[in-house]
């Protein structure tokens, strides 16, 4: 099992630097940034591809990721530009997590104008803002013209680092969200439910959907790395390094193999003993 932590965007350089080394130093596989222009109306609020930039630029080993990027204020063409920088001063360390993107305006949805999406243009907007991205990079050059989204010539080599592109790690899980994971996705990456449904039949209804838009893709399944994000269900993941080895070990028998829970916020519902942080971390 892969452990993996979520940082908060909230502090300023050169102390943001400190506690993304301390991520290195602590073991962690991945340490992924929120990608929001502000997250529940918590302020301040940094950007997640500048903050990326500078933590690939003070660290070595570690993963580094948004969780997730999503269409609602950002544009395939300066976003793949922004992830390729990225995987370069990182030296192919870069996962770029995508979602569909909330409706909340505390985030970011309508900060650009214009009229709410529906939950169908939510969904079409995603899936051509996935598809074009990925086009972008895997280059060397692009000329799109979709519903949405467009692109003219666009020159993108010489491309990524990693090959044929930087991996995508997909949220979703409704069944077109699904088809695109299985697609274009070298993870996917959920929350669990959040209807008070018990959180382990929920993610498992969602695995046993991935694994149906596997086969309907032709995608061996096994290539997908599952990521559960914690902190949204209501589970102790933290309580107690004990009670992390106890869930994880569930999870893990469902078919997910990383886990990512949160750096600690104390005063916030993200507070947490740093002890057990730290154990769990080693774990």
């Amino acid at each position: 099992m892969k452990i993996s932590t979520v940082m908060w965007p909230t502090r300023s350089w050169p102390e943001a630097g400190d506690l993304w080394r301390r991520a290195e130093e602590l073991g962690f596989d991945t340490a992924w940034v929120y990608d929001h222009v502000a997250w529940r109306g918590t302020t301040p609020w940094y950007d997640a591809y500048t903050t990326l930039a500078a933590a690939a630029a003070v660290t070595s080993r570690i993963r580094l990721g948004t969780l997730v990027t999503s269409p609602n204020f950002r544009h395939p063409v300066p976003t793949a530009h922004a992830a390729k920088t990225i995987d370069h001063i990182s030296g192919g360390r870069l996962r770029l997590g995508m979602g569909a993107g909330g409706t909340a305006r505390t985030s970011d949805a309508g900060l650009l104008g214009g009229p709410d999406w529906t939950a169908r243009e939510r969904a079409d907007r995603f899936a051509e803002w996935v598809e074009l991205l990925d086009r972008l990079l895997t280059g060397p050059e692009t000329t799109y013209e979709g519903t949405y989204y467009s692109a003219q010539e666009v020159v993108t080599g010489p491309g990524c680092v990693q090959r044929p592109r930087v991996p995508f790690v997909i949220a979703a899980t409704g069944p077109r969200g699904l088809r695109l994971a299985a697609r274009l996705g070298a993870g996917w990456v959920t929350t669990g439910g959040r209807d008070g449904t018990d959180p382990l039949e929920a993610v498992r209804a969602q695995l046993d959907g991935l694994r149906a838009a596997c086969d309907a893709e032709g995608r061996d399944f096994a290539e997908i790395r599952p990521v559960f994000l914690t902190g949204f269900t209501g589970e102790p993941w933290l309580e107690s390094a004990g009670a992390f080895e106890d869930l994880a070990g569930r999870y893990a028998e469902l078919g997910f193999d990383e886990i990512a829970v949160h750096w600690p916020r104390p005063g916030t519902d993200w507070a947490a003993d740093m002890k057990v942080f730290e154990a769990v971390a080693a774990s």
